[in-house]
């Protein structure tokens, strides 16, 4: 069942931690080539067809990692109000939110290959709204799996928060380069893993690669300034026209 958040609100209310704009939110089911299922939600604008579609892939399950870690959770609660954005996330393999289980467990990013295949396939193939411009939103164990096993020919490009490079290694990263599609990575000043400068050097593998370091920003983006800062960098590639996003609530 489609779930509509139609909230009134009075005034030009300043958009908090906490806001959920409105959005036609719906429970999805992926199917993997394995046999698995996988939890997962789309949220879509409510009155129109989606100008681009993150399909999001979460931090490591076993440090905490869910569809609902909060990057990514605010992102479905902002973009498709804010920027015509639609947003897929899901549990992988053996992960847990509220929203239920995904079946079978962690792997250490080698049977997420399945995972990420069943993602791209179902953005690629929903037609009730069309989810056209197809964007990977990896985050932390997210971007080993994005850089490892999203480049697909329905992908348009990846955007990666705090990359650590654990899982991903120089082959994917020159696959990426050879396709010549857009990869860009938000890299936290003080991230626990890769920082900035190092950043730079690992992905000048790929030319096209756009390497953003982010002053005073923490691998786990923490804080209403550095997730602002995320979601606007994330539209300014996806749907420009968005960009910056607004900071308050839109009219109802």
């Amino acid at each position: 069942m489609t779930e509509h958040h139609l909230s009134t609100y009075g005034g030009p209310e300043e958009i908090r931690a906490g806001t959920v704009l409105p959005a036609r939110r719906t429970p999805v089911t992926l199917h993997t080539a394995d046999g698995l299922s996988l939890v997962g939600e789309l949220a879509v604008p409510v009155d129109r067809d989606p100008v681009a579609t993150l399909v999001t892939l979460h931090p490591l399950p076993t440090h905490g990692g869910f569809m609902d870690s909060h990057v990514i959770r605010k992102a479905s609660y902002r973009l498709p109000a804010l920027a015509g954005v639609a947003v897929l996330r899901f549990n992988t393999r053996g992960t847990s939110s509220p929203a239920g289980t995904s079946e079978g467990t962690f792997d250490e990013g080698v049977g997420e290959r399945f995972d990420v295949a069943a993602a791209i396939e179902f953005a690629e193939f929903h037609e009730d709204p069309p989810l056209a411009n197809r964007w990977l939103l990896g985050w932390s164990f997210g971007t080993d799996l994005a850089l490892m096993h999203g480049l697909d020919p329905s992908i348009t490009g990846v955007i990666l928060l705090s990359p650590p490079l654990r899982f991903a290694d120089d082959a994917h990263l020159d696959a990426w380069a050879s396709s010549g599609k857009p990869v860009v990575a938000l890299v936290p000043e003080y991230d626990d893993y890769l920082r900035p400068a190092e950043a730079r050097q690992r992905f000048a593998r790929i030319p096209q690669a756009e390497v953003i370091g982010v002053d005073g920003a923490k691998h786990l983006w923490v804080g209403e300034p550095a997730v602002r800062r995320v979601l606007d960098e994330v539209v300014k590639r996806v749907a420009p026209a968005a960009y910056p996003l607004r900071t308050t609530v839109p009219p109802s």
